[in-house]
């Protein structure tokens, strides 16, 4: 549903970048959505070609508002409210890229570790 005034929370939760409102404005009152480079309130308006950076904590992207919707649809709908940066893509991959290829030493453990799963743990990250 396409309108002229969105709440910027309301458009990232349209957009999916977060599961919840409540999680939206958080962020953005956190500072973790930030409007052309600049901190802004969970209420701003959002109109087309705004450029948003915005981190949910795993990810951050870079994306430029291309429509806008208060109502959360599909995730195909959610894709065509916006478009990401060449940068932004180029840095997500990379960054996926050096996930990939270092393994986290303690990802075999299941729970808390025991004496000998510790001794393996700093013999593997000296």
């Amino acid at each position: 549903m396409a309108t002229e005034n969105v709440r910027l929370d309301k458009w990232l939760w349209a957009a999916r970048f977060f599961k919840t409102r409540t999680l939206a404005t958080d962020a953005v009152d956190r500072g973790k959505v930030k409007l052309e480079q600049e901190r802004t309130k969970p209420a701003r308006t959002v109109k087309c070609g705004d450029v948003l950076q915005i981190d949910n904590g795993s990810t951050e992207w870079e994306v430029v508002v291309q429509a806008l919707s208060d109502v959360r649809g599909s995730a195909e709908m959610a894709q065509k409210l916006y478009t990401e940066t060449e940068l932004s893509l180029i840095q997500r991959q990379h960054e996926a890229d050096q996930r990939k290829f270092f393994k986290e030493p303690g990802l075999g453990i299941k729970g808390r570790p025991t004496k000998r799963d510790r001794r393996l743990l700093d013999k593997t990250s000296q």
